[in-house]
């Protein structure tokens, strides 16, 4: 296929397919869907309610085109599965959206048109699980008459610096003519080069890892937290001193959730297990972050009762509820962790973030969100997420929502000195 007669359709228009179809939508014809009707018409408008683009980008995107009618994307010869891809309950891969995904595009695809994945899965997925069911609705054979390619999404919601076109992507194919396809597609948009892998479980391998070596090294930067604050030693202070060399990796202390670290690493371990192979180290470093959220709130709750502070009916602020600094994303965000911790403890406590939806907090995780803050009301403050927001109104500010002279401030991100504040990881 000729990258000139191409058309493509972008499935799932979220902060993934969205900065991607708006990029094709430059150069080659693309249409943007997504189930989601309501999703349609604010982007038809302009609106992009993750904040990742914005109406300005959308009018440069000529080509792009938005809807929610399947029938629509059947005039496509390529389409692109940009779905997201949770885990459940029990931290199973929730495949169930890259499935459905699969089941319509396999209900519209055409003899020799190339389908290629961006969702991140465990190696081997887009074949054993997605491949079958679009050869089962399309009744069209694999590498005869379709192919595939998959080219790991990469995007850092909220970050302005670290773009799409300004990030390398790994591309891959099925057959060696669609590997090559593939990466000529992306090398029309992609300013910072493509990484063609071998073969398909290898880009699949290499988006996983990405996420769990991050999550491993923020998991044992959250051991060391805890260590240090036993031993009453400053975790900032130490991680400053051991910055001085030149190989020291800058991580720090604190919640890990959001769609990729606090996530693929359990795509990768479900596969391992599913091998025969119990994975100890990437499930230990997960037990340590998935538990970080009762730490936080046990050493409040220590602090408070050194105070002398009734922890029955206390009242406590949680400012920031997005998985990360300005931004509106809510997915898997580990600020709930600390939320649900605190009613444990019979405390009464109020969430306010100037970037979060307010329906989608109360939709997805049952929190109605503070549309004002007042003064002298709390026993305890916990800044969660390094709004901007927040770091502009200086600790003065912050601390006029404290009782007098009893209040405790604890700062998760250190966005304030330590000497203004109680507590800190």
């Amino acid at each position: 296929m000729q990258i000139s007669n191409v058309t493509i359709a972008i499935i799932g228009l979220g902060y993934v397919g969205l900065p991607l179809a708006i990029e094709f939508g430059k150069k080659i014809n693309v249409i943007g869907f997504d189930t989601n009707s309501k999703r349609i018409d604010q982007l038809n408008n302009g609106n992009d309610l993750t904040k990742e683009t914005t109406s300005a980008e959308i009018k440069k995107a000529k080509k792009l085109s938005f809807t929610s009618d399947l029938n629509d994307i059947r005039k496509a010869n390529c389409y692109i599965v940009t779905v997201p891809t949770p885990i459940t309950d029990h931290k199973q891969p929730d495949l169930l959206p890259l499935l459905e995904a699969s089941k319509m595009v396999g209900s519209c695809i055409s003899k020799g048109d190339v389908i290629i994945y961006e969702s991140t899965v465990y190696p081997g997925a887009t074949e054993e699980e997605c491949i079958p069911i679009i050869e089962k609705y399309s009744r069209l054979k694999f590498n005869v008459d379709f192919f595939c390619g998959y080219s790991p999404e990469r995007i850092n919601p909220g970050d302005k610096k670290h773009r799409l076109v300004n990030i390398m992507k790994v591309t891959s194919g099925s057959t060696e003519e669609t590997a090559k396809f593939v990466d000529n597609l992306y090398k029309t948009i992609i300013k910072a080069g493509t990484h063609l892998a071998k073969n398909i479980k290898i880009a699949e391998a290499a988006k996983v890892i990405e996420n769990t070596q991050r999550d491993l090294n923020i998991a044992l930067v959250n051991e060391l937290a805890i260590i240090f604050n036993k031993m009453n030693i400053s975790t900032e202070d130490v991680l400053n001193a051991a910055g001085t060399k030149w190989n020291f990796l800058p991580f720090r202390p604190g919640l890990v959730g959001g769609h990729c670290i606090g996530v693929d690493p359990y795509y990768l371990t479900y596969k391992a297990q599913s091998i025969g192979f119990k994975p100890e180290i990437i499930l230990a470093g997960r037990k340590t972050n998935d538990n970080m959220g009762s730490y936080i709130v046990s050493q409040l709750i220590k602090t408070m009762i050194k105070r002398s502070i009734n922890i029955e009916n206390s009242n406590v602020l949680i400012m920031g509820l997005t998985f990360k600094e300005n931004c509106p994303d809510l997915r898997n965000t580990k600020v709930v962790d600390i939320y649900k911790e605190l009613l444990e403890y019979k405390c009464i406590p109020d969430v306010f973030d100037p970037w979060a939806d307010s329906s989608e907090a109360d939709e997805e995780y049952k929190i109605k969100l503070e549309g004002k803050l007042h003064e002298k009301k709390y026993d305890a403050i916990i800044i969660a997420v390094a709004h901007n927001a927040f770091i502009e109104m200086g600790v003065e500010k912050v601390r006029s929502f404290l009782k007098p002279n009893l209040g405790i401030l604890y700062d998760l991100k250190y966005i304030f000195d330590a000497k203004d504040v109680e507590l800190r990881l």
